[in-house]
């Protein structure tokens, strides 16, 4: 089954999470957290360090004890059960071999401790070893692997169980990038070949993007947005989602909407035309965020076949803005742009209205603060249109 990207309740799911809070004292680390995840989904937590994202795992994994709520492993409680008895497997960020046994006696161990029969621990090992291409490596000791190798014994010894959950504490965190890049791959296929239901925490947004079916945004003990990794790119649901996905970050422009002729953003002399952006009839703020991405920035010839341009270096000089055909109600396609004295252009993909007063620092400092690409005017709630 696969969830719907933007649906927090769904039927029959795998795993489920209902008014999970944690606290430890005064401290409120998780508050009234509601999380489904879908039979076979590879869901990612994803946020910055301290937003909870580890300790929602462990809650669900067991290894911690919520203050209140419960938790559900495919219809039943297990808010209170060991966590051997929940059905579970983890990879942690530290790998956790035994240095002293080989590695076919790291991914056995659980199951002798188990007394499961001899012949189905070695079945399960030889199926373990083969899917995870660490055959020639059983009888050597973590000692003498390299990082990726101990990480996929690590990832071994949660496969020999009969498990139906897959949690992934960071497994990538201490490997090099190309090694990282590799074992993404790994790891998707793993996924792909067992079906098995997969939560993964990471602070890293490329591992996210690429691995995900959802991504659960979070910060503050709380999900800010649970979606695909399109629509949290494309559609973030607020001014933190917005600067918090993208490399380089989303830059803003301050500044307000207008609506004297048609609805437009204004700031410091820049007119940016509104008329074809599919607002869903709520009041529109006055004062809003512009967001910018600048890997949508053109130059060159290229900008200059874009149809609609608007003045935002130099001295401002106003230019007057030509039409671009679209239909009513689709947000402004990627042809429109804006551009400077220098000649560069910027592509606006994507505009979102929300609060301007989220907690994010301005990035006025930033030199290209005025180059434009997939724009988000901001506030709090997400805009229906589609994507061009």
């Amino acid at each position: 089954m696969t969830a719907h990207p933007s649906v927090l309740f769904i039927a029959n799911p795998s795993v489920s999470v209902r008014s999970l809070s944690l606290a430890f004292g005064e401290v409120k680390v998780l508050q009234d957290l509601d999380l489904d995840i879908a039979e076979g989904e590879f869901l990612v937590l994803l946020g910055a360090s301290g937003c909870g994202k580890s300790t929602l795992l462990n809650c669900i994994a067991g290894l911690l004890d919520a203050t209140g709520g419960q938790i559900f492993n495919k219809g039943k409680s297990v808010t209170w059960e060991e966590p051997k008895d929940r059905g579970i497997g983890m990879v942690f960020q530290s790998y956790a071999l035994y240095p002293q046994m080989t590695v076919e006696g790291n991914l056995s161990f659980g199951l002798k401790n188990a007394r499961v029969p001899a012949d189905e621990i070695a079945r399960r090992v030889a199926r373990a070893a083969e899917i995870l291409q660490i055959g020639p490596l059983l009888k050597r000791k973590p000692a003498q692997l390299s990082g990726g190798q101990r990480q996929r014994v690590a990832s071994g010894r949660a496969l020999v169980r009969d498990i139906d959950v897959f949690f992934f504490d960071e497994p990538l965190s201490y490997l090099d990038a190309k090694l990282r890049a590799e074992l993404r791959v790994e790891i998707k296929r793993l996924h792909q070949t067992l079906k098995n239901t997969m939560i993964y925490v990471t602070h890293d947004q490329v591992e996210a993007m690429t691995l995900a079916d959802r991504i659960a945004v979070m910060r503050g003990g709380a999900v800010v947005q649970l979606a695909s990794p399109e629509n949290i790119y494309n559609k973030p649901m607020n001014r933190y989602v917005a600067g918090f996905i993208g490399s380089p970050p989303m830059n803003f422009l301050t500044g307000r909407i207008t609506q004297d002729a048609a609805p437009a953003f204004a700031a410091d002399g820049l007119s940016i035309p509104l008329a074809r952006y599919g607002f869903n009839g709520e009041t529109m703020p006055k004062d809003a965020a512009f967001g910018i991405r600048p890997e949508h920035v053109t130059t060159g010839e290229a900008a200059k076949a874009l149809p609609f341009c608007a003045p935002i270096g130099g001295p401002r000089r106003r230019r007057p803005a030509r039409s671009a055909s679209a239909m009513p109600g689709t947000m402004i396609p990627r042809a429109t742009c804006i551009s400077g004295r220098s000649g560069m252009k910027a592509v606006i993909s994507t505009i979102i209205v929300m609060s301007r007063r989220a907690s994010v620092p301005s990035s006025a400092s930033n030199p290209i603060r005025r180059w434009m690409s997939s724009g988000v005017l901001l506030r709090r709630k997400t805009l229906t249109s589609p994507l061009p």
